[in-house]
């Protein structure tokens, strides 16, 4: 082999390793840039999933604790705001000053026993303060003749729940008791009668929480747990009654059972209690948090249910919820992407991968906002494209689910809101709605200039009615007239019940002429034929009326009150007439028949 021939030999060896070399640097050098992009981007992935699985978490615990606060409040309002009307109900309150007094003791007891039939359980019982006495009736009627059962003493221990119930000083207040020979869960209701800040006494009434308890506390939701405390914490309600504080109104506050027992950490306890009172006062509708719960973390929702003294408390297991393994094959097509395009340029990299998770990542900050309608635009199929439809149909699915929760939610408190305005036998406002309507009015009036006049109609004689047919013919009458009056008055005129056979008439936009001539016209209406009974019977029926203007500067208390003193005036006439009382001009008397 000839010098030339060696050298050329030895050339092409080190040029062979010099390739191989380069081939090695840049493999090594693929691999780290892969290495440097998978890091970040499987980083950016984590961050994503972890804080979307976290905000939709807490966006399903919202709207569940607006579900189940609904469900709860409207299977109890009802009672509780009979309960509420019985305890404000003037026979009652008249009745618990002067017990002693025939007449105000059976109008009391009657009033009493026309609501019973209105309660679900079909009972009441009541406490007058002065004496003690304890009355009762149950859904048999098996007390007609002895509804004074017993007299409350400080000294016996079956009584302290009256006494702790006193010194809460007014409103209505649960108690929470269990059968456990017939499996029955019962809530009382007690509602403390009272004048002028002073205490009178207490009625009540036991409201069955069996099958509420099965509809809403044990609703079968997987990773989702509800249940209700008092303002101190104490378990109301729940799916397993050995974790319910039984009796809470008479147990100290260390033998309670409540909802701080059921976490692990202080800390935790801390921030339950910082929760409930914000919900309470009204600082936040709802509130949730991450809590430490038998060795696992939940997330843990509060909301009060203010007209029941309650809080409703849900626990969700957001793992057993969102599942966060239905994310690890879009992590598997992020790898395959990241390693498909890991060679490429890196201004390729970042409009083909960076760019587009850009995108998805908007999205997620729009699914926090609460903006459901798309996370990001992808025409194609490739991995990216595939994963923002996936959280496209994640955040649509969320969003029809808030879509129908707050329709529920609109619903229940559009009936709230009726039941608070409207009188439950009559169906015409309340003397709360009354109140808005004169409030509104008189807005409108300090604006216009204008005035609006009240006509008190007081039914004659409708004691008599309730004595000789019975208080359900009574009922009967009640509803009756107020039907024949509402022809009267036109569409923005307001009526309402304002006692027991008192109605009370808005007449807008009004002058003494019109106020006379629309109050002798319902006198009139509810004159001209006998009301007819369900069972055939005929009630001849007149009234009393007193009315009044009003100026815009007045209140419903001073006008109410002229109105008053002409309907008084019109009862010691003999009944049957109307007085107008034009604001100290001529006060006419009008005799009618």
């Amino acid at each position: 082999m000839s010098e030339s021939a060696g050298d050329a030999d030895e050339m092409g060896l080190r040029t062979a390793w010099t390739n191989s070399g380069l081939k090695a640097r840049v493999l090594v050098l693929v691999l780290a840039t892969l290495v440097a992009i998978a890091l970040p981007a499987s980083g950016i992935f984590l961050w994503m999933v972890n804080g979307t699985v976290v905000k939709l978490g807490t966006l399903f615990a919202e709207k569940q604790i607006l579900f189940d606060r609904y469900r709860g409040l409207e299977a109890l309002m009802r009672e509780v705001s009979l309960a509420e009307t019985v305890a404000r109900a003037p026979v009652i309150v008249e009745w618990a000053q002067d017990e002693t007094d025939p007449e105000k003791a059976r109008r009391g007891l009657a009033e009493l026993e026309h609501y019973r039939l209105s309660f679900t359980d079909r009972s009441y019982f009541a406490v007058v303060d002065k004496s003690g006495h304890y009355y009762f009736n149950d859904k048999d009627n098996a007390y007609e003749h002895n509804r004074l059962r017993y007299t409350v003493s400080p000294d016996a221990p079956q009584d302290i729940w009256y006494f702790k119930t006193r010194a809460l000083g007014k409103g209505c207040h649960l108690n929470v008791n269990r059968d456990e020979v017939l499996s029955v869960t019962k809530v009382w209701i007690n509602c403390i009668i009272q004048k002028d800040g002073k205490v009178l006494g207490l009625i009540g009434t036991g409201v069955d929480l069996t099958q509420f308890i099965k509809e809403v506390v044990e609703f079968p939701q997987t990773g989702v747990q509800s249940m209700f405390v008092d303002l101190q914490g104490a378990v109301q309600a729940h799916r397993d009654p050995r974790v319910v504080d039984f009796h809470s109104l008479t147990k100290e506050a260390s033998a309670k059972r409540t909802i701080f027992n059921l976490l692990d950490e202080e800390g935790d306890r801390k921030a339950l209690a910082g929760m409930m009172q914000r919900v309470a006062k009204g600082e936040a509708l709802v509130l949730s948090r991450f809590m430490q719960m038998d060795g696992h973390e939940v997330l843990v929702g509060v909301g009060f249910l203010d007209r029941l003294g309650w809080f409703n408390v849900t626990v969700m297991d957001v793992d057993a919820i969102i599942d966060r393994k239905l994310f690890a094959p879009i992590a598997g097509l992020m790898v395959a992407i990241l390693i498909a395009v890991a060679g490429l340029l890196t201004v390729l990299f970042k409009r083909k991968v960076l760019d587009r998770l850009a995108w998805v990542e908007q999205g997620v900050t729009r699914v926090r906002a609460g903006d459901f309608t798309a996370v990001a635009k992808e025409d194609g199929n490739d991995e990216i494209a595939r994963l923002s439809r996936a959280f496209n149909e994640m955040a649509q699915a969320v969003g029809d689910n808030t879509g129908r929760l707050e329709a529920m939610v609109r619903e229940r408190t559009q009936k709230l809101e009726e039941l608070a305005q409207h009188d439950p036998l009559t169906s015409v406002l309340n003397r709360r709605g009354f109140e808005e309507a004169f409030a509104r009015e008189q807005n409108r009036a300090q604006r216009s200039g204008t005035a609006c006049g009240l006509i008190i109609v007081d039914l004659d004689r409708f004691k008599l009615v309730n004595d000789d047919y019975g208080h359900r013919a009574g009922d009967e009458v009640l509803v009756a007239c107020a039907r024949r009056m509402l022809p009267a008055l036109r569409s923005y005129d307001a009526c309402a019940r304002w006692g027991g056979d008192e109605f009370i008439l808005l007449i807008s936009d009004c002058t003494a002429q019109l106020l006379a001539l629309v109050a002798n016209k319902i006198a009139a209406l509810l004159r001209e034929a006998p009301v007819t009974l369900s069972d055939g019977r005929a009630v001849p029926m007149t009234a009393s009326l007193g009315a009044a203007m009003a100026l815009p500067e007045d209140s419903l208390t001073d006008a109410a009150a002229r109105a008053d003193a002409g309907l008084y005036r019109v009862k010691h006439s003999g009944r049957d007439g109307v007085v107008i009382d034009a604001l100290q001009s001529d006060a006419a008397l009008r005799r009618v028949g």
